[in-house]
């Protein structure tokens, strides 16, 4: 284990207390009686949390709801009143929290306020980012907020395969970004944030992937992490799923229509762990509803708590239970692959 993982490791394991901990087995085991018994059960609370600091983005990426501009829900900011009070509530079970859903988390102005307010409550705060706004006074701000993972997306190591599909990006702007937090957290004698440098494999890249991981060291980052791409109307192909099946979330069947290569086995740990909230309040079952059409209570309007045990929730995870291959969401859902390389 490097220094910079052994760190982390240590970073989450200060978060836990004895109501988490007996919190996540209350979890575990209404998941794993619900799937003996065929109905569900819940006795816990959330342990892991995804919130969407905004739906807002400044690239065009070909297979993203806010890249595309084709939402049915609003694009707007999240109140940092409202996040106050969804992490007062939660915070006492919750583990780890995720400054992400859909949009750029660097757009809101107040993210890195919230990330050292959801720190100093005793959760592990990650984000995922396109790189873009990692300026030297971000990069500062973000290693004093105590953020404890950031995971920059780098799709290509030349300007020219970094934009086919991190469209209107800037490779060269992305990588300063990422010397920054570097620096800052050298600058700091900071081992926070834990640095992921995140890289997306399709048919244009896919043969770069050994070089992404020593890049990576090079340049600073704890880890390289290889992952597999999600692909709307994949049945047919498309042009952007690596032909080597190994960088692939999909198979080509006899019939020549793409499948996933997990099978729909009617259950989710997802749906017993962990939730997601938009930036507008609405509670959404998982991050593969990115319109948030399975809405399953208003956290702007309601306690939390009472959303997540309500019929709502205990009707969609029966529905998973019973027949998961009938919920649309879950038909492009890696639950039961492997997504890291």
């Amino acid at each position: 284990m490097t220094r910079g993982k052994t760190a982390d490791s240590l970073n989450f394991l200060k978060k836990a207390s004895f109501r988490k901990i007996g919190n996540f087995l209350k979890i575990f085991f209404s998941y794993y009686a619900s799937r003996l018994m065929r109905r569900p059960v819940m006795s816990g609370f959330p342990v892991s949390m995804s919130i969407e600091p905004t739906t807002s983005c400044n690239l065009r990426c070909p297979q993203c709801p806010s890249g595309l501009r084709s939402f049915n829900r609003p694009t707007g900011m999240l109140d940092e009143t409202f996040f106050r009070n969804l992490i007062d509530q939660s915070h006492k079970n919750l583990f780890y929290l995720t400054f992400y859903f859909q949009g750029e988390p660097y757009l809101h102005k107040g993210f890195l306020d919230m990330v050292a307010y959801a720190e100093n409550k005793g959760i592990y705060t990650s984000t995922s980012t396109n790189g873009s706004y990692l300026t030297r006074e971000n990069a500062e701000a973000t290693v004093r907020a105590g953020l404890s993972r950031l995971i920059v997306s780098i799709d290509g190591l030349d300007q020219a395969s970094y934009e086919k599909y991190r469209v209107g990006g800037n490779l060269e702007k992305v990588l300063q970004g990422v010397r920054n937090i570097v620096e800052a957290k050298r600058r700091l004698k900071s081992a926070k944030p834990y640095l992921i440098l995140q890289f997306l494999t399709f048919r244009h890249n896919e043969q770069d992937w050994r070089k992404f991981r020593s890049f990576s060291k090079n340049i600073g980052a704890d880890e390289a992490k290889i992952k597999t791409a999600q692909i709307y109307d994949f049945e047919n192909g498309s042009e952007l799923i690596p032909s080597n099946g190994r960088f692939a979330r999909y198979i080509k069947g006899p019939d020549g229509k793409f499948r996933l290569k997990n099978k729909l086995y009617n259950h989710c740990w997802r749906m017993w762990h962990s939730c997601v909230i938009t930036w507008d309040g609405i509670v959404a079952p998982c991050c593969f509803d990115k319109d948030a059409r399975h809405r399953l209570g208003d956290a702007k309007t309601a306690p939390l708590r009472e959303i997540w045990r309500s019929g709502a929730y205990q009707n969609f995870r029966h529905t998973l239970l019973r027949s998961r291959g009938s919920v649309d969401i879950c038909r492009n859902c890696s639950e039961g692959t492997k997504v890291w390389i």
